[in-house]
Protein backbone atom coordinates (compact mmCIF):
# COMPACT_ATOMS: atom_id res chain seq x y z
CA UNK A 1 0.00 0.00 0.00
CA UNK A 2 2.50 2.83 1.31
CA UNK A 3 4.95 1.80 -2.23
CA UNK A 4 1.45 2.53 -4.15
CA UNK A 5 0.73 5.79 -2.20
CA UNK A 6 4.56 6.85 -3.23
CA UNK A 7 3.94 6.09 -7.02
CA UNK A 8 1.42 8.09 -7.14
CA UNK A 9 2.75 11.09 -5.28
CA UNK A 10 5.59 11.04 -7.54
CA UNK A 11 3.38 10.83 -10.70
CA UNK A 12 1.34 13.53 -9.57
CA UNK A 13 4.75 15.57 -8.32
CA UNK A 14 5.89 14.98 -12.03
CA UNK A 15 3.13 16.24 -13.70
CA UNK A 16 2.86 19.29 -11.11
CA UNK A 17 6.26 20.37 -12.20
CA UNK A 18 4.88 21.57 -15.50
CA UNK A 19 1.33 23.46 -14.09
CA UNK A 20 2.90 26.94 -14.89
CA UNK A 21 1.34 30.13 -13.35
CA UNK A 22 1.23 33.14 -12.89
CA UNK A 23 1.10 35.50 -9.43
CA UNK A 24 -0.25 38.41 -8.99
CA UNK A 25 0.31 41.17 -6.28
CA UNK A 26 -0.28 44.70 -5.99
CA UNK A 27 2.46 46.34 -3.60
CA UNK A 28 1.81 50.32 -2.14
CA UNK A 29 5.25 51.13 -2.25
CA UNK A 30 5.94 53.98 -4.67
CA UNK A 31 6.27 57.83 -3.71
CA UNK A 32 2.67 59.67 -3.47
CA UNK A 33 1.90 60.64 -7.17
CA UNK A 34 3.84 58.09 -8.64
CA UNK A 35 2.29 55.97 -11.79
CA UNK A 36 2.04 52.25 -11.29
CA UNK A 37 5.20 49.73 -12.53
CA UNK A 38 4.66 46.35 -13.66
CA UNK A 39 7.54 44.33 -12.59
CA UNK A 40 7.80 40.42 -13.64
CA UNK A 41 9.83 38.49 -10.82
CA UNK A 42 11.42 35.20 -12.10
CA UNK A 43 13.22 33.10 -10.10
CA UNK A 44 14.73 29.70 -9.93
CA UNK A 45 14.08 28.47 -13.67
CA UNK A 46 16.28 25.54 -13.57
CA UNK A 47 16.32 24.62 -17.55
CA UNK A 48 17.25 21.78 -19.27
CA UNK A 49 17.72 21.42 -22.38
CA UNK A 50 14.09 19.89 -23.80
CA UNK A 51 11.86 21.90 -21.79
CA UNK A 52 9.82 22.76 -24.58
CA UNK A 53 6.80 22.86 -22.57
CA UNK A 54 8.84 25.58 -20.10
CA UNK A 55 9.95 27.40 -23.00
CA UNK A 56 7.10 28.26 -24.63
CA UNK A 57 5.36 29.60 -21.46
CA UNK A 58 8.26 31.65 -20.38
CA UNK A 59 8.41 33.22 -23.91
CA UNK A 60 4.52 33.88 -23.53
CA UNK A 61 5.48 35.69 -20.42
CA UNK A 62 6.45 38.42 -22.88
CA UNK A 63 2.75 39.11 -23.73
CA UNK A 64 2.44 40.62 -20.53
CA UNK A 65 4.79 43.66 -21.77
CA UNK A 66 6.73 44.51 -17.92
CA UNK A 67 8.00 47.73 -17.41
CA UNK A 68 10.74 45.78 -16.11
CA UNK A 69 11.69 42.43 -15.09
CA UNK A 70 13.41 40.82 -12.86
CA UNK A 71 15.73 37.54 -11.77
CA UNK A 72 16.50 36.41 -9.17
CA UNK A 73 19.00 33.40 -9.93
CA UNK A 74 19.37 30.09 -10.80
CA UNK A 75 18.55 29.96 -14.09
CA UNK A 76 20.51 26.53 -15.09
CA UNK A 77 20.17 23.08 -14.14
CA UNK A 78 22.47 21.02 -16.94
CA UNK A 79 26.13 21.98 -19.09
CA UNK A 80 24.24 22.15 -22.35
CA UNK A 81 21.27 25.14 -20.76
CA UNK A 82 22.42 28.43 -21.52
CA UNK A 83 21.60 28.69 -25.37
CA UNK A 84 18.07 27.55 -25.49
CA UNK A 85 17.62 29.74 -21.96
CA UNK A 86 18.05 32.85 -23.98
CA UNK A 87 16.46 31.43 -26.96
CA UNK A 88 13.42 30.86 -24.36
CA UNK A 89 14.51 34.59 -22.85
CA UNK A 90 14.47 36.15 -25.73
CA UNK A 91 10.99 38.09 -25.57
CA UNK A 92 11.24 39.04 -22.59
CA UNK A 93 14.94 40.43 -22.89
CA UNK A 94 13.07 42.65 -25.34
CA UNK A 95 11.97 44.52 -21.77
CA UNK A 96 14.34 46.21 -19.00
CA UNK A 97 15.99 44.04 -16.55
CA UNK A 98 18.24 43.20 -13.94
CA UNK A 99 19.42 40.15 -12.42
CA UNK A 100 21.60 37.89 -9.86
CA UNK A 101 22.96 34.82 -9.81
CA UNK A 102 22.50 31.68 -7.69
CA UNK A 103 24.70 28.94 -6.89
CA UNK A 104 22.81 26.81 -9.60
CA UNK A 105 24.15 29.58 -12.25
CA UNK A 106 27.77 28.50 -11.12
CA UNK A 107 27.40 25.26 -10.81
CA UNK A 108 25.37 22.23 -11.99
CA UNK A 109 23.29 20.01 -9.24
CA UNK A 110 24.67 16.68 -8.05
CA UNK A 111 22.89 13.96 -7.40
CA UNK A 112 21.85 13.17 -4.24
CA UNK A 113 19.51 11.76 -1.16
CA UNK A 114 16.10 13.43 -1.61
CA UNK A 115 15.30 12.95 1.97
CA UNK A 116 18.43 15.32 3.29
CA UNK A 117 16.76 18.22 1.57
CA UNK A 118 14.60 17.91 4.70
CA UNK A 119 17.14 18.11 7.04
CA UNK A 120 17.83 21.56 6.42
CA UNK A 121 19.84 23.87 4.36
CA UNK A 122 23.16 22.32 2.78
CA UNK A 123 25.38 22.68 -0.06
CA UNK A 124 26.35 26.40 1.26
CA UNK A 125 29.89 25.91 -0.24
CA UNK A 126 31.24 24.35 -3.65
CA UNK A 127 31.75 20.60 -3.53
CA UNK A 128 35.51 19.52 -5.19
CA UNK A 129 33.78 17.51 -7.65
CA UNK A 130 30.90 19.56 -8.84
CA UNK A 131 30.86 20.62 -12.45
CA UNK A 132 31.14 24.52 -13.50
CA UNK A 133 28.25 25.82 -15.66
CA UNK A 134 28.95 28.88 -18.17
CA UNK A 135 27.60 31.75 -15.92
CA UNK A 136 29.76 33.96 -18.16
CA UNK A 137 28.09 33.04 -21.27
CA UNK A 138 24.09 33.99 -19.97
CA UNK A 139 25.57 36.65 -17.93
CA UNK A 140 26.97 38.18 -21.25
CA UNK A 141 23.43 37.51 -22.86
CA UNK A 142 21.69 39.35 -20.31
CA UNK A 143 24.27 41.95 -20.41
CA UNK A 144 24.12 42.15 -23.84
CA UNK A 145 20.16 43.00 -23.71
CA UNK A 146 21.10 45.17 -21.88
CA UNK A 147 19.87 43.69 -18.16
CA UNK A 148 22.38 44.76 -15.22
CA UNK A 149 23.98 42.73 -13.26
CA UNK A 150 23.00 43.25 -9.63
CA UNK A 151 26.01 40.72 -8.58
CA UNK A 152 27.19 42.51 -5.39
CA UNK A 153 26.46 46.13 -6.75
CA UNK A 154 24.24 48.78 -6.92
CA UNK A 155 22.99 50.92 -9.82
CA UNK A 156 19.54 53.31 -10.30
CA UNK A 157 17.00 53.29 -13.18
CA UNK A 158 14.46 55.77 -14.05
CA UNK A 159 10.52 54.86 -14.84
CA UNK A 160 7.98 56.98 -15.40
CA UNK A 161 9.46 60.24 -13.10
CA UNK A 162 10.97 57.88 -10.63
CA UNK A 163 14.04 56.62 -9.66
CA UNK A 164 14.44 53.03 -8.77
CA UNK A 165 17.57 52.46 -6.37
CA UNK A 166 18.29 48.71 -7.08
CA UNK A 167 21.56 47.13 -4.58
CA UNK A 168 22.02 43.32 -5.18
CA UNK A 169 23.75 40.32 -3.88
CA UNK A 170 26.04 37.44 -5.01
CA UNK A 171 24.27 34.43 -3.67
CA UNK A 172 23.85 34.23 0.05
CA UNK A 173 23.35 30.17 0.41
CA UNK A 174 27.86 29.93 -0.89
CA UNK A 175 28.28 32.97 1.45
CA UNK A 176 29.15 35.17 -1.57
CA UNK A 177 27.16 38.37 -0.70
CA UNK A 178 29.22 41.53 -0.44
CA UNK A 179 27.16 44.52 0.15
CA UNK A 180 27.45 47.43 -2.29
CA UNK A 181 25.21 49.90 -0.98
CA UNK A 182 22.98 52.01 -2.72
CA UNK A 183 23.32 54.36 -5.32
CA UNK A 184 24.92 57.16 -5.12
CA UNK A 185 24.00 60.73 -7.11
CA UNK A 186 24.21 64.49 -6.71
CA UNK A 187 23.21 66.62 -3.60
CA UNK A 188 19.41 66.34 -2.92
CA UNK A 189 19.58 62.94 -4.32
CA UNK A 190 17.46 61.15 -1.68
CA UNK A 191 15.06 64.73 -1.66
CA UNK A 192 13.99 63.34 -5.64
CA UNK A 193 10.97 60.80 -5.80
CA UNK A 194 12.86 57.23 -5.51
CA UNK A 195 12.48 53.80 -4.11
CA UNK A 196 15.05 51.38 -3.42
CA UNK A 197 14.86 47.63 -4.08
CA UNK A 198 16.93 45.07 -3.03
CA UNK A 199 17.41 41.97 -5.21
CA UNK A 200 18.32 38.56 -3.72
CA UNK A 201 18.83 34.91 -4.39
CA UNK A 202 18.53 33.38 -1.47
CA UNK A 203 16.42 35.47 1.40
CA UNK A 204 18.70 34.55 4.39
CA UNK A 205 17.99 36.24 7.70
CA UNK A 206 21.39 38.11 7.79
CA UNK A 207 21.20 39.38 4.05
CA UNK A 208 16.69 40.75 4.86
CA UNK A 209 17.93 41.98 8.19
CA UNK A 210 20.66 43.80 6.52
CA UNK A 211 18.76 45.44 3.10
CA UNK A 212 15.50 46.46 5.98
CA UNK A 213 18.28 48.00 8.40
CA UNK A 214 19.85 50.27 5.47
CA UNK A 215 16.21 51.74 4.17
CA UNK A 216 14.64 49.31 1.59
CA UNK A 217 11.47 49.63 0.05
CA UNK A 218 11.07 46.33 -1.33
CA UNK A 219 13.07 43.03 -1.75
CA UNK A 220 12.91 40.30 -4.14
CA UNK A 221 14.20 36.79 -3.53
CA UNK A 222 13.71 33.24 -4.73
CA UNK A 223 15.79 29.51 -3.88
CA UNK A 224 12.96 28.40 -1.45
CA UNK A 225 11.33 26.79 -4.59
CA UNK A 226 8.10 27.16 -2.30
CA UNK A 227 9.03 24.30 -0.14
CA UNK A 228 8.49 22.32 -3.13
CA UNK A 229 7.25 19.71 -1.50
CA UNK A 230 4.12 20.85 1.00
CA UNK A 231 1.41 19.31 2.48
CA UNK A 232 -2.14 20.41 1.51
CA UNK A 233 -3.59 23.02 4.26
CA UNK A 234 -0.29 22.92 5.74
CA UNK A 235 2.96 24.60 3.89
CA UNK A 236 5.67 24.04 3.23
CA UNK A 237 8.07 21.36 5.15
CA UNK A 238 11.71 23.44 4.48
CA UNK A 239 12.85 26.63 3.09
CA UNK A 240 16.39 25.47 2.13
CA UNK A 241 17.73 28.39 4.35
CA UNK A 242 16.88 29.71 7.45
CA UNK A 243 13.80 31.45 6.58
CA UNK A 244 10.72 30.44 8.49
CA UNK A 245 8.86 27.84 6.29
CA UNK A 246 5.68 29.78 6.32
CA UNK A 247 7.36 32.82 4.12
CA UNK A 248 9.01 30.31 1.76
CA UNK A 249 6.41 31.52 -0.81
CA UNK A 250 4.73 34.80 -1.32
CA UNK A 251 4.69 38.42 -0.02
CA UNK A 252 5.50 39.09 3.33
CA UNK A 253 6.76 41.96 5.49
CA UNK A 254 10.03 41.62 7.20
CA UNK A 255 10.47 43.28 10.06
CA UNK A 256 14.38 44.60 11.53
CA UNK A 257 14.61 46.96 14.53
CA UNK A 258 11.62 48.39 14.08
CA UNK A 259 11.58 48.89 10.41
CA UNK A 260 9.39 46.70 7.77
CA UNK A 261 10.56 46.00 4.46
CA UNK A 262 8.00 43.93 1.57
CA UNK A 263 9.27 41.10 0.97
CA UNK A 264 8.44 38.57 -2.26
CA UNK A 265 9.76 35.27 -2.35
CA UNK A 266 8.80 33.82 -5.39
CA UNK A 267 8.17 29.86 -5.80
CA UNK A 268 9.89 29.74 -8.56
CA UNK A 269 9.80 27.80 -12.17
CA UNK A 270 11.84 24.74 -12.11
CA UNK A 271 13.41 22.26 -10.20
CA UNK A 272 16.91 20.64 -9.87
CA UNK A 273 16.97 18.10 -12.67
CA UNK A 274 18.01 15.24 -10.25
CA UNK A 275 14.22 16.03 -8.35
CA UNK A 276 11.83 16.82 -11.01
CA UNK A 277 8.85 17.23 -8.91
CA UNK A 278 6.24 19.49 -6.95
CA UNK A 279 3.50 19.06 -4.50
CA UNK A 280 1.14 21.21 -3.52
CA UNK A 281 3.62 23.97 -4.73
CA UNK A 282 3.01 24.77 -8.58
CA UNK A 283 5.51 26.44 -10.41
CA UNK A 284 5.49 30.46 -10.53
CA UNK A 285 6.31 33.80 -11.87
CA UNK A 286 5.07 36.72 -10.19
CA UNK A 287 3.75 39.75 -11.60
CA UNK A 288 4.11 42.99 -9.20
CA UNK A 289 2.05 45.94 -10.11
CA UNK A 290 3.82 48.73 -7.73
CA UNK A 291 1.54 51.64 -6.81
CA UNK A 292 1.82 54.59 -4.91
CA UNK A 293 1.62 54.63 -0.54
CA UNK A 294 -1.93 55.71 0.20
Amino acid sequence: MAASVGVAAAAYGWWEKDQFGLRTETVPVLPKGSAPLRVLHLSDIHFVPGQTKKAEWLAGLAELAPDLVVNTGDNLSHVDAVAPLLEALGPLLRFPGVYVPGSNDYYAPVLKNPAAYLLGPSNRHPLPDRVALDWPRLSAGFGDAGWVDLTNRSQSLAFNGVRYDFSGVDDPHLKRERYAGWPQGASGHDRKPHLKVAVIHAPYQRVLDHFTGSGADLMLAGHTHGGQICLPGYGALVSNCDLPTWRAKGLTTWEHEGRWTPLNVSGGIGTSRFAPIRIACRPEAVLLTLTARR
